[in-house]
């Protein structure tokens, strides 16, 4: 039979049986199971389940990323704990504190590959699917449940298939086409179904900007989102890992609950206004409003890339608004030093954090003050997100981001002198 959509197809391999259609039911067995600075309170449930071992700890990759360096002692203890149980359990894929964020690791030590299954209890494990990977983020009753018994069940999702055609302006980045996407079609839009990416733009995209479009379609909502993965991919993972692989596709006449398609070859700058990521509106419509943060990284915006347009803007500039730059990853880090544009950050008055999540979820770093507006790389704007309920958040591609930093307002980097 044909007529299989990518998730059909990933989730039948990944249980064992020849075949499977949206709303199956299936017993799947994942080839990776993430977890981070949660994985203390997973421990605890695993314990309750009364099984001593987990079934299989070659599986599990922990990072230490969501508060690293710990920044209290209650965040110390926790991740003691976590180092506590990775030597009882002989976890061996574990990055301590600032090797960066889990998705941006993962992808560097190719532990995830095209058409394996990676679930884990982080929201935007949806990221994998720029590697043409099966990635979904579950609850840690779930993830306890995967130490145990090393299988969980899930309905096979209804896929929703994007096309971006087109080449993107300059200026332009796939942070704007995630926000055109989640800003269209709402929060809710992608909700209970897998996303399939598919076009013309796909092949133009840089391997950091790949990442962006699958990992923030978890504020769209979806189950798992999928980029077909093409040569460049398997040459990135090719300088990783000698672990084989054979990539899935769709078939040619798979049936789509929904096919939604855009041009990008004239889309502009993009803003999420507070306190929503489909509060989307044009640049033009935002410019002007105060800021007195900007920061950029987490999993959405914090690869070489990302830096690299931030320091194009700021270099020989000076700062208005604070600016927070923190790595995905200490890979990162390492080649923005070794090119030069960590010493143009630098050298134009940016506060450098440690790899990991960094200010993201408001543990620390960057934890704005009561009614101080923050611009931000990252993918949520909801109210408190940042650690202060007072405290707006915008969403923005980098090129934005570092230019509202230099004037203190949203603005536009074409506008800076």
């Amino acid at each position: 039979m044909t007529g299989f959509t990518f998730v059909e197809k990933v989730l039948a391999q990944a249980a064992g049986v020849t075949q499977a259609r949206a709303g199956d039911v299936l017993d799947i067995r994942p080839h990776r199971i993430l977890s981070h600075d949660n994985t203390a309170a997973i421990r605890k449930l695993f314990e309750q389940i009364g099984v001593p071992r987990i079934a299989d700890p070659e599986r599990l990759i922990i990072t230490l990323d969501h508060a690293a360096p710990a920044p209290t002692t209650l965040h110390a203890q926790n991740h003691a704990e976590i180092r506590e149980w990775v030597q009882l359990q002989g976890i061996r894929h574990f990055f301590e504190v600032g090797r960066g964020i889990c998705h941006q690791v993962i992808s560097e030590e190719a532990l995830v590959l095209p058409a394996e299954v990676i679930l884990g209890a982080d929201s935007h494990t949806t990221h994998f699917g720029w590697l043409g990977a099966f990635g979904m983020g579950i609850g840690r009753s779930e993830v306890a449940a995967l130490w145990a018994t090393g299988e969980l069940w899930l309905a096979v999702p209804k896929t929703l298939r994007i096309v971006l055609n087109g080449a993107l302006p300059e200026g332009v980045t796939a942070k704007d086409i995630a926000l055109k996407i989640i800003g269209t079609l709402g929060v809710d839009g992608g909700a209970y179904r897998a996303i399939e990416f598919s076009g013309t733009t796909l092949a133009r995209l840089s391997l950091d900007e790949r990442p962006v479009l699958p990992n923030m379609m978890a504020e769209f909502g979806a189950m798992s989102a999928y980029m077909p993965p093409d040569e460049v991919v398997f040459d990135y993972l090719r300088q990783r890992t000698t672990r084989p692989f054979t990539p899935l596709y769709p078939d040619a006449d798979a049936t789509y609950d929904e096919t939604v398609t855009f041009d990008v070859s004239a889309l502009e700058p993009l803003v999420a206004l507070p306190h929503q990521p489909d509060n989307v509106v044009p640049l033009s419509e935002a410019y002007g409003q105060p800021i007195q943060q900007a920061f950029v990284g987490t999993c959405t915006g914090g690869r070489y890339e990302d830096l690299a347009m931030v320091a194009q803007v700021v270099r020989g500039k000076r700062l208005k608004a604070r600016l927070l730059v923190v790595p995905a990853s200490a890979q990162v880090l390492q080649r923005a030093i070794a090119t030069g544009v960590l010493a143009d950050l630098l050298e134009a008055g940016v506060t450098l954090g440690t790899a990991g999540c960094g200010a993201c979820m408001g543990n620390h770093m960057g934890v704005p003050a009561p009614h101080e507006a923050t611009i931000s790389t990252g993918s949520r704007n909801f109210k408190g997100r940042m650690g202060t309920t007072d405290a707006p958040i915008y969403l923005a591609n980098p090129y934005v981001v570092a230019a509202s930093a230099v004037t203190g307002c949203i603005t536009h980097p074409a506008d800076l002198v």
